[in-house]
């Protein structure tokens, strides 16, 4: 029997980082999570994941762990505050090996990336049936013009050529 499990905007989060450095963690509270993963004899048959960040969300719930100098001299907030990544194809490989193809939005800039998927599993919490996936990747910055303007960050240690990408979505019945 075929089931489709959405997502559970509240308990899913996206870390953003590079090396020598946490730029945010985005919690479900104060972004957009959506999608759905179709289970079938405990099986991933498909799956589509959406998302919407705010990284200049001054709500509580926004847990900036660099300064917002920092994160605006990478991401230019003002006039760019939102990242988002539509998926556009899902790719079974085995059980907890899967990929998501899809368009990544940063600064007005949209790539097609390939982001890895790994099934976590299927749980009971509180009384409802739960499944969660780790997905990651890695985002070249200068595909999508993320340089800092600042020649004084991290005392000079050299900073990452890449960005990673770490989403935590749980999905529910």
């Amino acid at each position: 029997m075929k089931t489709t499990w959405t997502i559970d905007s509240s308990q899913s989060d996206v870390l953003i980082k590079m090396r020598h450095s946490i730029i945010a963690y985005l919690g479900g509270t104060s972004n957009k999570f959506d999608g759905y993963v179709d289970i079938e004899d405990n099986e991933i048959e498909d799956a589509s994941v959406e998302f919407s960040l705010d990284i200049n969300n001054k709500n509580d719930s926004f847990q900036q762990i660099d300064t917002h100098l920092q994160l605006n001299d990478l991401f230019n907030v003002n006039e760019h505050p939102i990242i988002s990544f539509k998926s556009t194809s899902f790719q079974k490989v085995n059980n907890n090996i899967n990929f998501f193809k899809g368009d990544l939005t940063i600064k007005d800039v949209t790539k097609v990336v390939e982001l890895d998927a790994e099934f976590i599993g299927i749980n009971t919490y509180d009384g409802k049936r739960k499944v969660a996936f780790e997905i990651t990747g890695n985002i070249k910055r200068q595909d999508f013009g993320l340089d800092y303007n600042s020649f004084n960050h991290h005392g000079g240690l050299a900073l990452g050529k890449d960005m990673k990408l770490i989403a935590n979505l749980e999905f529910c019945i």
